[in-house]
């Protein structure tokens, strides 16, 4: 059986006598029964702040959305905001309200998927500031043995990248907090309470469990395993599906043909996946309120997809299509990078690319990443 951290924290939880605690948390941070970990610690050792990553503490913040502080109607706790417009690291009026900070969210192992920031952002303040960080690990729901895409270029850092991880890094939380916090030498007292029953060939849809929905548009692990590639579709003109019913399956514009991209995209016969037709009005976001034409992508086999290679190999016959049409977005700030750089690590899919060129450069860099990590598991 498959089990976080958060399951076994009695274990340890001589960490938390006698220190204010702190957790950095959201919605997934539940036991295996269910119960928030909010209310596992507060019964256990109380807490003195919590702090929220994009989404809010309690996962009813859209994508995005920036808020500040505010007190959790719950438990009476004031909440702090990591992805507020006072800034994404500790502050030092947060500092002094823990001697330790627990995290404990379900991340997805993906690069830009801004979870990994925050702890980055926890673990660089808590090394300055001299606290302990504690990790209640969870499972990587798309495994620890597949790496895919390219290595962050650090001249293209942000908070959707914010270290050089590979698009999908096959870690942990806790894992990939031990390789932040040893190759940049932070020297942070990180503590990581493991999760049970984990094996890094083991995806999500062999543990047996209901899925967590990490953000609202994450709503089953078929949408979260094509996020991992199709993410990239938001640094593009395209719709990546918000405002329907199939976010990251539903890939689509106003100037695509339904049936021809469908016909198009099938013929690539890429493992693991399929496609079928699909009109769609989005009712935020890209193209909102206009009639798109577009395809709804399935996943036949979990082991087989490569979602990266899904993600590149649909924005080639996107573009090729309808080249007059097609665009990547402009930088959201000026003066600021595209979003697909950002999301991408590199400018490899800007101006002219080949396809076959960038998939073969990602390639090499996922295989020497996936060397490079090794060091760095706790699971087999």
């Amino acid at each position: 059986m498959v089990t976080p951290g958060i399951d076994n924290i009695r274990e340890y939880e001589h960490w938390l006598q006698g220190k204010r605690v702190g957790l950095l948390t959201n919605i997934t941070g539940r036991d295996s029964k269910n119960y928030s970990t909010i209310d596992v610690l507060e019964e256990l050792c109380g807490l003195t702040a919590l702090f929220a990553p994009e989404h809010g503490v309690r996962g009813d913040v859209g994508a995005g959305e920036a808020v500040d502080a505010y007190t959790d109607a719950a438990t009476g706790l004031k909440v702090y905001s990591l992805y507020g417009g006072s800034g994404k690291h500790l502050s030092q009026e947060m500092l002094d309200t823990f001697d330790v900070l627990v995290y404990d969210i379900q991340d997805i192992g993906v690069r830009f998927f801004t979870y990994i920031s925050s702890l980055h952002n926890a673990l660089t303040d808590c090394a300055e500031a001299g606290k302990t960080l504690i990790i209640l690990d969870r499972p990587n729901p798309l495994g620890g043995r597949v790496v895919e895409g390219g290595v962050l270029d650090p001249a293209y850092s942000s908070f959707v990248g914010c270290y050089p991880l590979a698009i999908r890094y096959g870690l942990t939380s806790g894992e990939a907090a031990r390789m932040m916090n040893e190759e940049e030498k932070l020297g942070c007292d990180l503590k990581i309470v493991p999760c049970r029953g984990w094996k890094r060939n083991s995806l999500f849809c062999d543990w047996g469990r209901v899925w967590p929905a990490p953000s609202p548009a994450l709503m089953t692990f078929e949408t979260t395993l094509l996020y991992s590639g199709l993410c990239l579709v938001e640094g593009t003109n395209l719709s990546e599906g918000r405002g329907t019913a199939a976010p990251f399956r539903i890939i689509g514009a106003d100037y695509v043909h339904a049936e021809e991209l469908m016909e198009a995209f099938n013929r690539e016969e890429l493992p693991g996946v399929t496609s079928t037709p699909v009109w769609f009005t989005p009712a935020v976001s890209k193209h909102q309120g206009k009639k798109c034409g577009g395809i709804l992508l399935h996943v036949t086999d979990w082991d087989k997809i490569r979602p990266v290679t899904v993600g590149v190999t649909l924005l080639d016959v996107i573009r090729k299509l309808y080249p007059k049409a097609y665009d990547t977005l402009p930088p959201v700030r000026e003066g600021g990078r595209p979003m697909m750089a950002l999301l991408s690590g590199s400018d490899v899919l800007l101006g002219s690319w080949d396809r076959k060129e960038v998939l073969a450069k990602w390639d090499q860099e996922s295989r020497d990443f996936a060397e490079r990590k090794q060091q760095y598991h706790l699971y087999e």
